[in-house]
């Protein structure tokens, strides 16, 4: 078996495995590439001359615990149906993520269509990007904002509009940063992409949120959407001003449907319970090297201090085992590979969930992700878990 990089030769035979694994493109097979892309890196698992595994792997980096942590993001992964079960994916990702970990990459991650591919290799769903949906009348009822208003953003807008993305990202855990070569649109682009980049400005015309959305088809109110593709602001009346706005197309579009994650504070301000889950799309995570992530993010809370001795085990592509020392201080926080500890063990699914503060020690350890003493387990749950998590962007 050869495992190797994707070059432009190899096009016909990965766009076959491609239809194979996620269907027939619009009108056919595109054109073959000329150059490769810059952000993303494909590796190849070949038996003789035959296409029989592939990943893709992008560069992105990923907000966790206030900080942005270098991420590699898993796509486009597909195996030949002939040879599925054969594990073939295990070497293709060893040699994916040994590429990353080169990039600086500490983390992984990826939207499943199986989960149970994916948690042998370490990965555990942590969160979502789901589709919802919302009648367009019942955002008249949200409550006019005090001193917000809505206007219509422009290229110049757009430094603003990114950094009230980059302020409400910080906050979270797990959105994408928005920098780096996956994101190389110009403002023009940005702005022209949608029908309109609507923006909400306070009383001093300072950028407190935006809205991108396109209309879409038809004018019949039953039968017509509004599609919202991102709806970020920093404050209660910036989500007012832009849920009014959305409400005004109440008689050419019976509903709202927003691309959103998690506990969206968007929804704080609506007066109904309506947040009808039309589609979801899990994601995944893998702490590919544990000391440099946990560094990375560098959690703290307030007053706390601690030496915390913990281990990985069982991680069957072999970055993750070992010993570990996480040190939380006034300075900050450094977690180092030690050479042994007599702390508790986490399974790599463990430590994703921990990381990502989307499971509390007590259920890790129900689950079986997490063994060994419990001294630490109220530090761990402090410095881990206090962010929502939020994914807003698919790849």
């Amino acid at each position: 078996m050869e495992i190797r990089r994707y070059t432009l030769d190899d096009y016909p035979q990965s766009y076959r495995l491609s239809v194979e694994a996620f269907g027939q493109q619009p009108g056919g097979m595109p054109p073959q590439p000329t150059s490769l892309p810059e952000g993303r890196e494909v590796w190849l698992a070949l038996d003789g001359p035959e296409l029989v595994a592939r990943v893709a792997a992008h560069t992105y980096a990923s907000w966790w615990h206030g900080s942005s942590v270098a991420t590699c993001g898993i796509a486009s992964v597909a195996v030949a149906p002939e040879r599925r079960g054969e594990g073939l994916l295990l070497p293709v990702f060893r040699a994916a993520l040994a590429a990353a970990a080169e990039r600086g990459e500490v983390l992984s991650t990826l939207f499943p269509t199986a989960n149970g591919i994916y948690r042998p290799l370490g990965y555990e769903l942590v969160a979502s990007f789901d589709t919802v949906v919302i009648p367009t009348a019942e955002l008249a009822g949200v409550r006019a904002p005090v001193a917000t208003r809505t206007r219509r953003a422009a290229p110049a807008d757009v430094p603003a509009l990114k950094a009230v993305y980059d302020e409400w990202a910080a906050a979270q855990n797990g959105p994408l940063t928005r920098t780096g070569p996956r994101f190389a649109a110009t403002d023009q682009e940005l702005v022209d992409d949608v029908t309109a980049v609507s923006l909400a400005v306070d009383a001093d015309d300072r950028v407190v949120g935006y809205a991108q959305w396109d209309r879409g088809a038809g004018y019949d109110p039953t039968t017509s959407s509004l599609e919202v593709h991102d709806l970020v602001a920093t404050t209660a009346d910036g989500y007012r001003a832009l849920w009014r706005m959305l409400g005004t197309h109440t008689s050419v579009a019976g509903t709202v449907r927003l691309r959103t994650s998690g506990e969206d504070p968007a929804r704080l301000v609506l007066p109904t319970a309506t947040w009808d889950v039309v589609s979801r799309h899990p994601y995944m995570l893998r702490v590919d090297d544990p000391a440099a992530a946990l560094t990375a993010a560098a959690p703290t809370v307030p007053g706390l201090e601690a030496e915390v001795g913990f281990a990985v085990a069982g991680d069957r592509l072999g970055t993750a085992d070992g010993s570990y020392l996480l040190t939380v201080g006034a300075d900050g926080t450094v977690c180092e590979a030690t050479t042994a500890t007599d702390g508790p063990t986490f399974t790599t699914q463990g430590l994703a969930l921990k990381y990502a503060g989307a499971q509390s020690c007590a259920n890790l350890r129900m689950t079986g992700h997490l063994t060994g003493p419990t001294t630490h387990d109220a530090v761990l749950d402090a410095l881990l878990g206090s962010r929502p998590l939020h994914i807003r962007d698919y790849f």
